[in-house]
């Protein structure tokens, strides 16, 4: 079963981690970019990868630990950028939800 990505103008509520049912959700697929709820518990983690676009992650609630060359936490309404093809791992220093957009050339 194909999975369901959003159509122009269709919307939906990001699910909140307060929710047991909250969990990574793929929300957008075309051409130019991608778009990712990331839903992480406390303790969980995403190992180090590289995306081939610019990546824009935004915490929407939780804290965590995004490991590039250096640490930086991230914590609810902060915003980073990380560059085409850069390294990193997300680490949930508590429950967490990101919004991921990957922008591709």
């Amino acid at each position: 079963m194909a999975l369901h990505h959003l159509c122009p103008v269709e919307k939906i509520r990001l699910a909140s981690v307060s929710s047991p049912a909250a969990r990574t959700t793929a929300l957008v697929k075309a051409d130019g970019f991608e778009a990712v709820q990331l839903v992480l518990r406390a303790g969980e983690s995403v190992s180090s990868h590289s995306v081939p676009g610019h990546a824009l992650v935004h915490c929407l609630e939780g804290l965590v630990l995004l490991n590039t060359n250096e640490q930086v936490q991230l914590a609810a309404g902060e915003w980073l950028y990380l560059d085409r093809d850069q390294e990193h791992s997300v680490s949930a220093i508590e429950d967490s939800s990101l919004l991921v957009t990957i922008l591709f050339d």
